[in-house]
């Protein structure tokens, strides 16, 4: 099992039509318990999505994934995540499920 953190918008904007914050907790947690994963969806909040991901990434137990395409993210988050996802490619699997 895999501890994955979902960048929430990131994730939400990679396809056309965006998908709604809500499909996306649905469709993340459905796809989760499909896999055996822990899935954490991280939206903005009193800090930001990214340093939210940095500080779960370095709690989590390992393994830790994490789904973003921002590059900014995944370089910061590169040296401790077992995994990283695009994005995109997740939105594409979520909806096929």
């Amino acid at each position: 099992m895999a501890n994955v953190v979902v960048d929430a918008e990131n994730v939400r904007r990679s396809l056309w039509p965006n998908m709604p914050g809500d499909e996306l907790e649905e469709r993340s947690k459905a796809w989760g318990e499909e896999q055996g994963h822990q899935v954490t969806v991280v939206w903005e909040g009193n800090e930001s999505g990214d340093d939210q991901i940095v500080r779960l990434v370095r709690e989590l137990e390992s393994p830790v994934w994490v789904v973003t395409s921002d590059r900014g993210l995944r370089d910061r988050v590169r040296d401790r995540a077992e995994r990283i996802i695009g994005g995109g490619s997740f939105a594409r699997e979520l909806r096929q499920q």
